[in-house]
């Protein structure tokens, strides 16, 4: 018969190894377009610029009336490190 010696943790060492846990080297940069539904906003949309990695969490986001011209002149875009993403009306995202 094996026996395991399974210790409860209390909060605060649940806490301290959350926080001490290893981040991951990944960067996940996006551009994401939404582009508005409604019928006297046809053209305009929300965009919404975010980063993730090991320096931190970052994310904007702005709703434009031209929303392809503030992408394509935003310096992320220009920067070429970021993916861009597309939600079309019908939810789906290219």
């Amino acid at each position: 018969m094996v026996q395991l010696n399974i210790k409860t943790m209390n909060r605060e060492e649940l806490k301290q190894m959350w926080f001490n846990s290893p981040t991951s080297n990944v960067v996940t940069r996006t551009i994401k377009l939404e582009l508005d539904t409604y019928k006297d906003r046809v053209g305009q949309g929300t965009v919404q610029i975010t980063s993730d990695g090991p320096g931190g969490f970052r994310q904007f986001t702005t709703h434009q009336e031209f929303p392809f011209t503030y992408i394509k002149e935003s310096k992320e875009y220009k920067s070429g490190n970021y993916e861009l993403l597309i939600k079309l009306t019908n939810g789906t995202i290219v």
